[in-house]
């Protein structure tokens, strides 16, 4: 586990611990392993969202497009930590507040998923009004879990949202790729 790194090149496009807007500005990393999932330590760039099993990173944001990127890492577990909870109340209102409405979830580092009440999905989902929720590349059993909490209420994954190259492209054509999939999805 303490190999699996967040996404790093684009950080010439975007850099979350220097946006002001950003959940996690300010914030500093070592190289010392200190977080760790069920005893297996984790890369320190990963965030901590006071969640004992799901760390993340903002990738991108783009406030004049009203976008995010955000990856995800470990289990997100809604029946034993409510992880919806943290991550709706540490990353997602914040972003929010600061106008973004169209969030991209990157799964492909999500390994568990247990869930819950969607209590906090159907809060997002209508903060974000005219917006939209997409996740990316979940695996499929991850995706057939979404599916039988009805997550797929709230957030679009699957089908078209697998998108394989996403780390060739940069992140404004990444997320106009995203955009013009949902859009052709709403329609």
């Amino acid at each position: 586990m303490h190999d699996i790194e967040p996404f790093y090149n684009w950080k010439r496009y975007y850099i979350a611990e220097q946006d002001k807007k950003s959940p996690f500005y300010g914030r500093s990393y070592g190289n010392t392993y200190v977080n760790d999932i069920y005893g297996y330590y984790i890369d320190p760039e990963w965030d901590e969202i006071d969640s004992e099993t799901l760390y993340c990173k903002l990738l991108y944001a783009n406030y004049e497009t009203e976008t995010c990127v955000i990856e995800l890492f470990g289990e997100w577990n809604d029946t034993l930590h409510n992880d919806s909870m943290h991550f709706k109340r540490k990353v997602v209102d914040k972003l929010t507040r600061s106008g973004i409405k169209r969030f991209i979830l990157i799964g492909e580092n999500l390994l568990q998923f247990h869930g819950g009440d969607t209590d906090y999905y159907e809060e997002w989902y209508e903060d974000i009004e005219d917006g939209w929720i997409a996740a990316i590349n979940l695996r499929q059993f991850i995706a057939e879990e979404f599916t039988k909490y009805r997550l797929d209420y709230y957030i679009n994954f699957g089908g078209t949202l697998e998108i394989e190259n996403w780390r060739a492209l940069k992140p404004q054509v990444f997320c106009e790729l995203v955009d013009k999939l949902i859009v052709r999805r709403l329609n």
